[in-house]
């Protein structure tokens, strides 16, 4: 089989690289092994465009929102379904120093946030002191649902290798790959923390960070907004909520954890004024880099191989900016972003004493 190029991997960056380079009339095949939980999977799909304590604009946001709104627009048309939706983010203070990091936010920059318009409207479901602001526009991306639709077209038009990839069977030449019977000219890593430890990638400056959420049911609590307060309460379906998430950068395996489940419970239990239960308690490790940059392009010393990676918590933002960006410079040269483009790391992955293929 010849093609264009190889995919590895189809979380939210394979699946919107995938979309990208179809519209660029590139061939292209998707190798991804199926998992419960990954990065992409165990998302809540929020796009944010203020973070950290300081409320700061998010990275590139006032580039990003946009084009991904299109996007996701764009395909939930083609798949007559719905996978973004606007909401807004009732922000309760969690202390008097974050609040007046909101207020001092406000008075500078109001642009995504609004003061709260009655400081009790939420006094009959949550328990809260310090008071609330809001973050809008915000939105939301049904990241499982989007994967899931867009995992059946390319199944359903054998675009789709449902296996392990297994990086010591790929073979380089000088403008080509080959992985067993498959021939292409380039092939891209989309295989979120899988890149971190891939032979050609390793020297990149991830920063592997873990995540745990529970969902859980409630019939009291807003369904149309996300609340937040240390935790983000997310609407998932019906009465069903995502609650998360952790930050761990240390952490010994993948798994779920009895204290992240209890901490979580005792915190709804406070803060929550009605009864909720817990559904569901999943984990997985983020691919964040340590400059909180992704890793976009082809590598300096082997041009056939690429990367799409490293969004950590921003891939519904970054991955379809970046897909499209990508696309273009696959096909006709186009600049990447110098922030993303791996090149900056030229000489790191030059020092690294990686064979191709180990």
């Amino acid at each position: 089989m010849n093609i264009d190029i190889l995919i590895i991997g189809q979380g939210i960056c394979g699946t919107m690289l995938g979309w990208y380079l179809e519209k660029t009339g590139l061939s292209f095949l998707v190798i991804d092994e199926s998992k419960p939980f990954t990065a992409s999977k165990s998302a809540a799909g929020i796009i944010n465009p203020v973070t950290g304590r300081r409320i700061v604009k998010t990275w590139m946001i006032d580039e990003l929102m946009p084009f991904a709104l299109h996007a996701y627009q764009t395909i939930q048309q083609e798949f007559n379904a719905q996978f973004i939706s606007q909401k807004t983010i009732i922000d309760f203070f969690p202390s008097a120093q974050m609040r007046q990091a909101f207020l001092t936010r406000y008075e500078s920059d109001q642009q995504y946030l609004r003061m709260a318009d009655d400081e009790k409207k939420w006094y009959g479901y949550f328990n809260y002191e310090l008071g609330w602001g809001e973050i809008d526009p915000v939105y939301l991306v049904d990241v499982q649902n989007l994967i899931l639709a867009y995992r059946k077209k390319i199944s359903d038009r054998q675009l789709l290798i449902e296996e392990h990839f297994s990086i010591d069977q790929l073979v380089l030449s000088e403008n080509k790959i080959r992985y067993r019977d498959i021939v292409a000219d380039k092939i891209i890593f989309c295989d979120g923390i899988e890149t971190a430890q891939n032979s050609f990638f390793k020297a990149l400056p991830f920063a592997p960070n873990k995540g745990e959420a529970l969902i859980i049911e409630s019939e009291n609590i807003p369904a149309p907004n996300i609340f937040k307060k240390a935790l983000n309460i997310v609407p998932w379906k019906d009465n069903l909520f995502w609650v998360g998430s952790s930050y761990e950068w240390e952490f010994q395996d993948d798994r779920p954890t009895e204290i992240f489940r209890k901490k979580t419970e005792a915190l709804l239990q406070h803060w929550l004024k009605s009864p909720f239960k817990i559904i569901d308690h999943f984990a997985s490790v983020r691919p964040a880099t340590l400059e909180r940059r992704p890793f976009i392009g082809f590598h300096p010393q082997y041009p056939p191989v690429g990367i799409m990676n490293g969004m950590g918590t921003k891939g519904c933002s970054l991955a379809p900016y970046f897909a499209a960006q990508f696309s273009r410079h696959i096909v006709s040269g186009a600049a990447l972003t110098g922030e993303a483009d791996i090149h900056r790391f030229a000489k790191v992955l030059a020092r690294a004493n990686s064979t191709p293929g180990n």
